[in-house]
């Protein structure tokens, strides 16, 4: 594993991000991999942001994971700012290599490096499998969540 170099994401990495964000059966539902420009605007609008990191995992030059880590600056927690990981995808010949716990670890440790007293993250309900992996990880399924689709 230690040819894995996770670094921020870059517009050349958008077509491999957006594949591993379709190769899911709730992802195959809701994203587009054949049209890049709605993702390609989004991209330059979390690159203008600085509480934004869209990060990526190559190895071997190959792209293998994503995520997206939001850190959120609040008056609750007595001022704390809080970390949101979103969008966490491996490449499916990679999973189970122990790519996602240590892109996991790379969240916390930049969620504390800005200062962050809380991460926090949703994982859709079907999800069991990542579920047990969050859990695994120290995440605790404390609260309820609400989405309401505009």
């Amino acid at each position: 594993m230690s040819d894995l170099q996770i670094r921020p994401a870059t517009s050349a990495d958008i077509a491999a991000i957006v594949a591993m964000l379709a190769d899911d059966t709730l992802g195959a539902q809701r994203e587009s991999p054949d049209d890049l420009t709605p993702y390609a605007a989004a991209f330059e609008r979390l690159a203008g942001d600085p509480n934004q990191h869209l990060v990526v995992a190559e190895r071997g030059g190959r792209v293998v994971g994503t995520l997206q880590l939001t850190v959120i600056p609040g008056l609750s927690l007595r001022g704390s700012s809080r970390a949101l990981i979103e969008a966490v995808r491996v490449h499916a010949d990679e999973r189970a290599s122990g790519l996602g716990t240590q892109f996991i670890e790379w969240a916390i440790d930049e969620s504390r490096r800005q200062g962050c007293q809380l991460v926090q993250l949703t994982s859709n309900a079907s999800r069991t499998d990542a579920h047990r992996f969050y859990e695994r990880l120290g995440f605790e399924a404390s609260h309820v969540g609400f989405k309401l689709q505009l």
